[in-house]
């Protein structure tokens, strides 16, 4: 009977994401207020057809995890240290002033005790990582300037979690050990992710080859699980967050060569525990006490969007941050986040919060994340608007380093290796796909550009940034998985250039009709030089030997073997 609940219940959420998210998708409103709005319908004040939200929002929390395991993998640690500025200055800057302006704010306005004001400020300055995020995802906004603004803050915002926690816990017993307390906590935070990334440096990326090398795909995707929720699981351990040790875990992945297999086989579970994660938070919107305390909520929830965007842009043009883009900026994060649920929960516990005031909290975090779609959609048409008047646009969407037109090359036996080699010597800049361990580690030894991957499947050409690449060259081996990812990759990106190498001309044919702009036969080069040779050898003119191989090319593309 169980089992067939659960079934049941899986069968409910995948069938309003169906059809509500491509709605909201086409009304223009982004896929985050879908699953809000689904999980709403189908949650206890909605039709009622799913009611253990609790359970649904414990496994949902591992979108998040996954969210920032693939932030953290598309990020280099070169990246990571120059953003070092904006994340401890700007980030801390926004952490605390925020906090204590809203704990103030609770004090005089709510005639709320010290104690308390100070977890409900500081646990109302976090935004949510994963809503913020999944925006600047989904809208290819993650290097804008006002991208890089949000996450650093984001970034820390995580970070801080831990010494916040360890805050709630010794609020809750002997204010006398605080700053004692925390400066410990912000001690063994720092001694284990630096603990974590000395050993990551040395396991990580060896359990991935042996994975790689048995060349499964069943089980590199597990060990690739493993290696993310194995990390996240050890530094939540030891009081840190799940999600910032996959943060640390995709760091560490972020030059090595699997990077790119592995986003391909984390990208799933990212998009579905995510869309969860968000039916989750639908779920717990409480309609009862917002009918209640209606006009109250609203204008708590209007003022706490007002305050946080205030200071963090406030902050941001502080630190340098252009107008359009620190006001961008706040409103994405104006919001409360997910971690707001973790502190009041702890409150809860500890007996610092009572039942009715921790579900008004809830609700408060619960709304104002509702609002982020509606909040970055204003950011995104003020910064149009200032474009428009100003003439210009924020220059760093156009000069981003991922959107310099490359070369991929899809497989890298004897004719992608040839391929690269030319690609170097003509120094085109180029990344080649494998999924043979054992040519790869070859490859990288003398130089090349060649990373761990089944190039034969679209979403490892997707993280590899087929949709900026300006050519695609295919040498794979297997004739079925050429057509197949030639025919797909026209598909997804119709304007990429596809050179591709067949076996024969009815390969080629296949290749052509697939979407290939050309088709190279190897049976024919080979049998041509060869053919050239033996010419030359018997002393037949130079130009004889070329028409007759321009001709014998031409006859043999045109009528297939």
């Amino acid at each position: 009977m169980t089992e067939t609940h659960y079934l049941l219940d899986i069968l409910i959420l995948l069938g309003v994401t169906v059809i509500a998210v491509p709605i909201f998708q086409r009304l223009g409103l982004g896929s985050v207020l879908g699953y809000l709005a689904a999980g709403a319908a189908i949650g206890p004040w909605g039709l009622e057809f799913i009611d253990q939200t609790e359970e649904i929002r414990h496994i949902a929390e591992f979108g998040v995890v996954f969210l920032l395991f693939i932030i953290g993998i598309e990020l280099r640690p070169a990246r990571l240290w120059s953003m070092r500025r904006t994340v401890f200055g700007l980030g801390t800057a926004q952490v605390m002033l925020t906090g204590l302006a809203i704990a103030g704010l609770t004090v005089v306005f709510l005639d709320q005790p010290l104690r308390l004001a100070v977890i409900i400020g500081f646990g109302l300055a976090l935004s949510s990582t994963a809503f913020g995020l999944q925006i600047l995802t989904e809208r290819g906004e993650m290097n804008t300037e006002h991208g890089r603004t949000a996450f650093s803050v984001l970034l820390l915002q995580d970070l801080a979690v831990v010494p916040l926690l360890t805050l709630v816990s010794l609020l809750a017993t002997d204010t006398t050990t605080l700053l004692e307390g925390i400066e410990f906590a912000i001690l063994d935070a720092i001694l284990v992710i630096a603990l974590v990334i000395i050993v990551g440096r040395f396991l990580l990326t060896p359990i991935l080859g042996h994975a790689a090398r048995c060349r499964t795909a069943e089980v590199f995707t597990a060990a690739a699980v493993f290696v993310v929720l194995g990390t996240a699981w050890l530094l939540e351990t030891v009081g840190l967050s799940l999600a910032l040790g996959a943060f640390l875990a995709g760091l560490m992945l972020a030059e090595s060569q699997y990077r790119h297999q592995v986003i391909a086989d984390i990208e799933p579970f990212r998009g579905i525990l995510l869309g969860l994660f968000f039916m989750a938070v639908g779920m717990t919107i409480d309609f009862g006490l917002l009918q209640d305390n209606g006009l109250l909520i609203a204008g708590l929830v209007i003022g706490l969007l007002l305050v946080k965007s205030a200071i963090m842009w406030s902050i941001s043009r502080v630190a340098g941050v252009s107008a359009v883009n620190a006001t961008r900026a706040s409103l994405l994060l104006s919001q409360s986040g997910e971690f707001g649920f973790v502190l009041f929960g702890l409150a809860a516990v500890s007996g610092l919060l009572n039942e009715e005031l921790f579900q008004f909290l809830i609700l408060i975090v619960v709304l104002s994340m509702v609002s982020t779609p509606f909040m970055h959609r204003l950011g995104e048409s003020l910064g149009k608007r200032s474009n428009r008047k100003a003439g210009s646009h924020d220059i760093s969407v156009n000069h981003l380093a991922e959107k310099q037109p490359h070369i991929i090359i899809a497989g890298f036996g004897r004719v992608g290796r040839r391929v690269a080699k030319l690609l170097e010597t003509a120094q085109l800049p180029y990344l080649a796909i494998e999924k043979d361990a054992d040519r790869i580690l070859e490859g990288r030894n003398n130089g090349f550009s060649v990373f761990y991957g089944d190039a034969s499947h679209v979403d490892v050409l997707k993280a590899a940034g087929a949709g900026n690449a300006a050519v695609l060259v295919c040498t794979l081996d297997n004739t079925l998985h050429a057509v197949r990812i030639v025919s797909i990759l026209k598909q997804h990106y119709p304007d990429i250039v596809i050179h591709a190498r067949g076996h024969d001309s009815h390969h080629c044919e296949q290749l052509i009709k697939a979407g290939a702009n050309s088709a190279i036969s190897e049976t024919l080069e080979e049998s041509l030089q060869l053919g050239s040779a033996v010419m030359q050898t018997m002393e037949v003119m130079d130009d004889d030997i070329s028409n007759l191989v321009e001709t014998f090319r031409r006859d043999y593309y045109r009528e297939p073997e």
